[in-house]
């Protein structure tokens, strides 16, 4: 079975149980050391973000983390329940007036780790892909 889900209730704490799920894939699909460490960071960061800004940490709403092997392409898809938000005009990190804010690069993080990011749903959903060759 090339296609495993999990669903987390939207608690940081269960940021945990993500880490687990990606620790298992890794050792399931023979993740390299470079894949795991990038899928890692940028899958924590859209699930951290889904917890905070899509459901705005109400537990009552969850998180559903999948993930599909095809080939040599390995996707995750991460999706809360929350409004969603306009991923097409974020704030730039690297811009000198947002250097010293402490938050605000979670997709900017997600974008150069990962080989493809796509939002869905009006950015409720973010895929992001990584391939393993």
């Amino acid at each position: 079975m090339n296609n495993i889900h999990i669903e987390i209730p939207s608690l940081s704490e269960n940021i945990r149980m993500i880490e687990s799920f990606i620790d298992n894939a890794r050792e399931k699909f023979s993740l390299n050391d470079d894949i795991y460490g990038n899928i890692m960071i940028a899958i924590t960061e859209a699930v951290n973000n889904a917890i905070k800004h899509g459901n705005n940490g109400d537990s009552s709403k969850n998180v559903s983390l999948s993930l599909q092997l095809e080939d040599t392409l390995i996707k995750f898809r991460i999706q809360d329940q929350g409004n969603g938000f306009d991923f097409d005009n974020l704030p730039d990190p690297t811009a000198p007036e947002n250097l010293e804010k402490p938050g605000g690069r979670g997709i900017f993080l997600m974008k150069h780790l990962s080989d493809e990011v796509q939002f869905r749903e009006g950015g409720r959903i973010v895929e992001l892909s990584f391939y393993m060759s």
